[in-house]
């Protein structure tokens, strides 16, 4: 017999700085609980919350910044099961389904990866989307593409 895997309900924000249409280029931030993971901010969705909720809610706690304009939603859910590395950070999860939104900085957005007590970040940069897929952890690389790729499908990268 055979387990049902179980995944965690999750949002996750492909960031664009506040330059852009003039400048495209993705915020990445470095994970401080492990190691050379540059990925972009997300983050389960509590009981309750809607997708759109937890996008804001979650951004705040982990770049300390809410401060965007959603252009777009990716329309399906996706799923995809965690390295065995790093499941026992997240038990009783085999992995995640997530959400993903396409947002811009707003011009006065600031962000601050130290605005909560334990940061999920220590660092961040911008990079444009030839540099993404080199920066970003290996295990999340597909499903960015997949879903950056379908934003400038659409027309709205």
């Amino acid at each position: 017999m055979q387990n049902k895997k179980s995944y965690r309900p999750n949002v996750a924000a492909v960031i664009l700085s506040s330059k852009y249409p003039e400048k495209c280029e993705f915020f990445v931030a470095h994970r401080t609980d492990i190691r050379n993971a540059w990925q972009f901010p997300q983050g389960g969705i509590d009981e309750g919350e809607t997708p759109e909720d937890a996008l804001y809610r979650e951004l705040l706690e982990e770049i300390g910044c809410n401060n965007v304009e959603i252009l777009g939603e990716f329309p399906e859910w996706i799923t995809y099961d965690f390295p065995k590395t790093a499941r026992g950070k997240v038990y009783p999860f085999d992995g995640q389904t997530q959400k993903y939104f396409l947002v811009r900085l707003k011009e006065e957005a600031q962000i601050n990866l130290q605005a909560f007590e334990i940061p999920e970040f220590k660092e961040y940069t911008f990079v444009k989307y030839d540099e993404l897929f080199q920066k970003v952890t290996y295990f999340k690389r597909k499903v960015y593409r997949r879903v950056i790729d379908h934003f400038i499908k659409e027309g709205l990268i």
